[in-house]
């Protein structure tokens, strides 16, 4: 297929790799933008990963606590200015305490808020305040105990990022503090066990040919692929990740000495996933004209 300047600025974007690298990495993996950003990190042309684009949604994560249960709730507007109203505010606080008692994101829509369902004070709250908002999605956690984090926080129980965090035993503090290297970490999943196989193949992937790349023995390339998957592991992993409190200790280490056990975790962070269309300002006075 035909490789554009637009695909090879979005790998440029995506990678900080040069202008003739990300133009290579399109032509050899036939405009393929996933195998050519791999393509770039095999050849070791690919610098630290950066955002590709920016972030459409505005809002807020609210997170509520009930003894065992807690959840999460994103709530986007168009402006990060409606996030700051107390209106809105106080809204989010409201839909989320209502997501303690329901499993996912559609129940929760048709959930009674003061008499109308949680889709319909939305839908008012459109009207009023003038700007779209969508309640993106939920998420739900259980342990004997759940601690609860929020990062960035705008009001009480809501901000930019939520973390619960569901364990098994007494919490003695060590629940936030988890929490909060969850903030900082964002790890891939609990632990190597619960990892997407399609993640690790695809690390395992790029591993291969960057070590095949060196061009030592067979031997040698196994246990240098055995040694980056482990280190890998450990980046990705919550349990394998140094805490960041005490980092000659893992969080494995760490929930074990406060004689807990960690039984999974939610991170949610406003936006992630959702990509703004950007567009010229040349382009966007035409379209009004039109």
């Amino acid at each position: 297929m035909a490789i554009t300047a637009a695909m090879v600025k979005e790998l440029r974007d995506t990678t900080g790799a040069g202008m003739m690298d990300a133009k290579k990495a399109l032509t050899e993996t036939a405009g393929d933008m996933q195998a050519a950003q791999d393509w770039l990190r095999t050849k070791g042309l690919a610098k630290a990963a950066k955002k590709s684009g920016r972030v459409a949604a505005e809002g807020l994560v609210g997170i509520a606590v009930d003894g065992g249960r807690g959840v999460a709730v994103e709530i986007n507007s168009e402006t990060d200015f409606v996030a700051k109203n107390a209106e809105f505010q106080g809204m989010v606080a409201q839909i989320t305490t209502a997501a303690l008692g329901v499993n996912d994101v559609e129940a929760l829509k048709e959930a009674d808020l003061g008499g109308k369902p949680v889709s319909t004070v939305l839908t008012d709250a459109i009207a009023k305040i003038g700007e779209n908002m969508t309640l993106r999605r939920m998420a739900v956690i259980e342990g004997d105990v759940v601690a609860a984090y929020v990062h960035n926080a705008a009001a009480e129980g809501m901000g930019k990022i939520g973390v619960l965090v569901a364990l098994k035993g007494a919490d003695a503090g060590i629940g936030k503090q988890i929490a909060m290297h969850i903030a900082a970490t964002n790890p891939a999943s609990l632990s190597e066990a619960d990892l997407d196989p399609a993640l690790v193949e695809r690390e395992k992937s790029v591993l291969t040919e960057q070590a095949r790349e060196s061009g030592k023995p067979e031997a040698v390339i196994e246990k240098m692929i055995e040694g980056r998957m482990k280190k890998f592991f450990e980046e990705v992993t919550l349990l394998g990740q140094k805490f960041v409190m005490d980092p000659d200790k893992t969080v494995a280490d760490v929930a074990k000495e406060a004689g807990v056990e960690v039984l999974g975790f939610v991170r949610m962070g406003v936006g992630e996933g959702i990509e703004k269309a950007e567009e010229d300002f040349a382009a966007e006075v035409a379209k009004m004209q039109s």
